[in-house]
């Protein structure tokens, strides 16, 4: 388990950290962690001595391996060096209305999934609260720096969030405050039927969409949030008119909004998405059928950023460190 780092320790941890301070320190550092997201050396409105022993005591989890800017300047990908040599990635987006981040919950991912990157590497390890929780700090530093604040945090990244769930609704009620809040569900949907879906999400073999469509039945009856669907658009094999029929009709089933994701190329799935023009006609297709679609913009896909490409590369080179599959 890697050691305390700076975005690891609750409140009360902290505290516990600092017994030996006055009581209104660990307040201080609290606030100035999370409400201003501020280094320990820039606090200052602690002692000195204080800031170097935070800085030593709880160092930061990430270390940069690498940074990507798209030709447009509009995305950001950091590679970061884990505790233990593992490395994952996380992506800064800003739209003309929002800024986005895209973190990682897991180094590599164990669904095996044929067309994503991460899916291709295997699986090292979860990520701690403190390691997903810092991937935010610095998306929101970085947003800062250039005048726009971070709005958005999703999950996509490498991993599959709720494998790690502990861990990641830690981090979930750190960023807002250690309060519950509305939280939306996305599902790695790609095929509605079992067949394709064995294949594409192999997971599926174990989880059915009979039992995923039941999941999310209960889901919806509990917190009565939007459910979305998300489909990578795979050339002849997931955007045939057979494809819009059963997807319709599982979404409409659930209520359900279905995100169209163009595949973005990686190196171990040769299959291309499906071309534009055919995207329009699916999402077109599933409109008459009475489903709210939408096709989600890539980004990022020049600096192999967008959806399904992030493998912990370092730039123009492979894979940076072996991935092996935990016990």
């Amino acid at each position: 388990m890697p050691a305390a780092t700076r975005y690891e320790l609750d409140r009360a941890a902290l505290g516990e950290l600092l017994a030996d301070e006055p009581r209104y320190r660990a307040d201080q550092v609290w606030a100035g962690l999370y409400g201003q997201l501020a280094d320990p050396g820039e606090l200052t409105n602690v002692p000195k001595a204080l800031r170097a022993r935070l800085d030593q005591e709880l160092p930061p989890a990430l270390q940069l391996a690498a940074e990507s800017v798209s030709h447009d300047g509009a995305t950001v990908k950091w590679l970061w060096e884990l505790e233990g040599g593992a490395r994952v990635e996380t992506v800064l987006m800003h739209y003309r209305d929002r800024t986005t981040v895209c973190v990682s919950s897991q180094a590599g991912c164990a669904m095996a999934c044929s067309f994503c990157a991460t899916g291709q590497g295997g699986f090292a390890r979860h990520l701690t609260t403190g390691e997903i929780v810092e991937q935010v700090v610095r998306a929101a530093r970085r947003s800062a720096d250039t005048d726009r604040r971070l709005s958005n945090v999703v999950f996509m990244g490498m991993g599959e969030p709720l494998a790690n769930y502990d861990r990641v609704w830690g981090a979930v009620r750190r960023i807002h405050g250690d309060q519950d809040l509305p939280v939306n569900l996305a599902v790695s949907l790609h095929a509605a039927n079992d067949q394709l879906r064995d294949e594409l999400v192999p997971l599926n073999k174990r989880y059915p969409l009979d039992a995923l469509a039941a999941a999310c039945r209960d889901y919806l009856a509990v917190k009565n949030r939007r459910l979305s669907f998300e489909w990578a658009l795979i050339d002849g094999v997931n955007d045939r008119p057979t494809d819009v029929r059963e997807l319709a009709a599982y979404a409409n089933a659930l209520r359900a909004h279905v995100n169209l994701i163009p595949l973005n190329p990686t190196p171990g799935y040769p299959t291309r998405g499906t071309p534009p023009e055919r995207v329009a006609s699916f999402r077109d297709a599933l409109e008459a059928l009475g489903t709210n679609a939408t096709v989600r913009r890539n980004r990022g896909t020049d600096i192999d950023a967008a959806c399904g490409q992030l493998a912990a590369r370092l730039p123009g080179g492979t894979t940076s460190v072996p991935v092996t599959l935990s016990p």
